[in-house]
């Protein structure tokens, strides 16, 4: 099972972490349930429908074990944008990192939309601004490949639908500082990412995950510059780690990216 896979590769890690413990029981409950049907999980004191619960361990995974949206901030009511909210996994983390936070929650893809602005009402988080649109370089809407819990892209292999856009850079130029930007919106981030160069210098924690599809420019350079430019510091992790990428070009027999990466950015 998978918990027990995870536990054997991951033992010192897990055991001596509250929310390792935890996560084992998801794997334990959920990490075998059949893919992408809905499916009511709980962790913590919440509860949650989500659409695939095997991608949704993951997310908690990513969110509590390794925490990559932790940040410090003096500001009692810190001001998040959270572009690719998904089921609300990152939403609800950043209410109990900081519970008078202002949050602006993004998701694209309209069934999943409707995941995360349930999944705030059963969970009493009435606070949040949920914005259904695809965050990107105009607000002209964006041609979207559908996708079955947390891949819908522009890049989507499945069928495409137009759904409407909201400018990042505007969005984010009409605040004095942004405590924190989270960018996760499959690959589009190559385009966003540019266009909103001149309104990062209120940004002060930036995470963008990093998408590279095959097929189509890798463009990781392009993102890094205007990080740079910027005046962020950063550090770049992956979870993919495959052994041998001369032979082994894809990651777990990935037909969609072959390269994903966490880039966090930080003011010093």
């Amino acid at each position: 099972m998978l918990a027990f896979r995870y536990l054997l590769k991951h033992p010192f890690h897990i055991l001596r972490n509250p929310a390792g413990r935890e996560l084992l029981g998801l794997f334990w409950r959920y990490g075998d349930r059949p893919r992408y049907q809905p499916t009511k999980v709980k962790f913590g004191h919440y509860q949650l429908e989500v659409p695939d619960a095997f991608s949704w361990t993951w997310q908690y995974e990513e969110i509590y074990v390794e925490a990559f949206y932790k940040f410090n901030t003096s500001a009692s009511a810190p001001v998040i944008y959270d572009c690719g909210a998904n089921v609300g996994m990152s939403v609800i983390y950043f209410k109990e990192l900081y519970p008078q936070a202002r949050i602006k929650a993004y998701e694209a893809e309209p069934v999943i939309a409707n995941y995360l602005t349930q999944n705030l009402k059963t969970n009493c988080i009435n606070d949040v601004e949920i914005v259904q649109k695809a965050v990107w370089k105009d607000n002209a809407g964006v041609w979207f490949g559908e996708g079955q819990a947390d891949d819908a892209s522009i890049y989507g292999q499945g069928s495409k639908k137009l759904v409407p856009s909201v400018r990042l850079r505007d969005e984010l130029a009409v605040e004095t500082r942004v405590d924190f930007l989270k960018i996760d919106i499959e690959g589009a981030e190559i385009d966003v990412l540019p266009d909103c160069a001149d309104v990062l210098d209120r940004v002060q924690h930036l995470f963008v995950e990093f998408h590279a599809y095959i097929g189509q420019p890798q463009a990781l350079a392009k993102v890094i510059e205007v990080i740079e430019k910027a005046g962020f510091r950063y550090y770049i992790d992956t979870n993919q780690h495959r052994k041998a990428p001369f032979v082994n070009h894809r990651y777990r027999n990935n037909d969609v990216m072959d390269l994903q990466l966490n880039i966090s950015a930080w003011r010093v």
